[in-house]
């Protein structure tokens, strides 16, 4: 019995150690097994703009399932390239992501085909440059100044991006207000939105509107506010501030010279009577000449 028991034990303990052995020859073996794909990933954190150089790259091995769509498998089809939007570091590096080798290095690269880059200045009192960042979205408001009749306000651009503030092309970098006096916002842009732009520049002030980047409504109506939306009776109290004409006194007509009784004669009578009296009698001031005009 005794050495039955052990036989049994002993067998048992073989198949335990078999199975097991195969467990992990199972566990460590499946890997190997499966596809894998090398792929090309950032070394380092890349900001957009970087031209992509040997020593910003890395290879790195990723079961083939999981290496994204668009990845790069050899360095040098990212080498002189640009990326568009910032890359973390071990990040794989998509073609999508990349500029063009025949694009513009640097900056320029993340303005999209067919828009242009231009600098607005803002000023630094008004608390925008604090808050605007990046990839923000704006409204450009037009005011050209004058007196109450001239002065209006219009939106000209709506919804339009913003590249850079000052020098900060990235998201969260500090604004140095001091560095100059009036700090310059770069807005993308269409061509035919350059040319308005720069047109309201050159004629009065340009101010820049923060809005939501989500929010894609625009304003329906872009007729130009003047100051009777302020003031709806400015106008009228400034006409009525006008020194009044004065009233001149009515002028007859002199009886032609020669015997007297011709300035009494019938056919002069009846022309006194048929002639109307004016209608008003504006004093015209020219310098020191005065003048009367009658209006019949």
């Amino acid at each position: 019995m005794d050495r039955k028991r052990a036989a049994l034990i002993f067998a048992a303990a073989w198949i335990s150690a078999a199975l097991l052995s195969w467990f992990l020859y199972r566990r460590t073996r499946d890997p190997q097994s499966e596809q894998l794909a090398v792929v090309v990933a950032a070394r380092r954190d890349l900001i957009a703009g970087t031209l992509l150089k040997d020593s910003d790259l890395a290879k790195v091995t990723l079961r083939k399932r999981e290496a994204p769509k668009g990845h790069i498998t050899r360095p040098q089809d990212a080498v002189n390239r640009a990326v568009l939007v910032d890359v973390a570091a071990n990040e794989p590096l998509l073609d999508q992501k990349l500029a063009r080798r025949s694009g513009t290095e640097g900056i320029a690269a993340t303005i999209e085909e067919g828009k242009r880059a231009v600098a607005v200045k803002v000023e630094p009192n008004t608390g925008l440059l604090e808050l605007l960042e990046p990839n923000s979205r704006v409204d450009v408001i037009y005011t050209r100044p004058g007196r109450m009749a001239e002065a209006i306000t219009t939106t000209v651009l709506q919804n339009v991006k913003v590249l850079s503030v000052g020098r900060r092309v990235r998201p969260g970098e500090k604004v140095d207000t001091k560095a100059t006096r009036l700090p310059v916002v770069t807005l993308v842009v269409t061509p035919e939105e350059a040319q308005k732009l720069e047109l309201a520049k050159s004629q009065g002030k340009i101010s820049l509107v923060m809005r939501n980047a989500a929010d894609p409504s625009r304003l329906a109506n872009t007729q130009p506010v003047t100051t009777e939306a302020l003031d709806p009776l400015a106008l009228v109290r400034g006409g009525a501030r006008r020194p009044p004409t004065r009233a001149a006194p009515r002028v007859e007509p002199e009886p032609p010279a020669g015997n007297g009784e011709a300035g009494n004669s019938p056919d002069l009578k009846k022309k006194k009577k048929a002639e109307p009296p004016p209608r008003a009698v504006v004093d015209v001031f020219r310098g020191a000449k005065h003048t009367q005009e009658v209006f019949r």
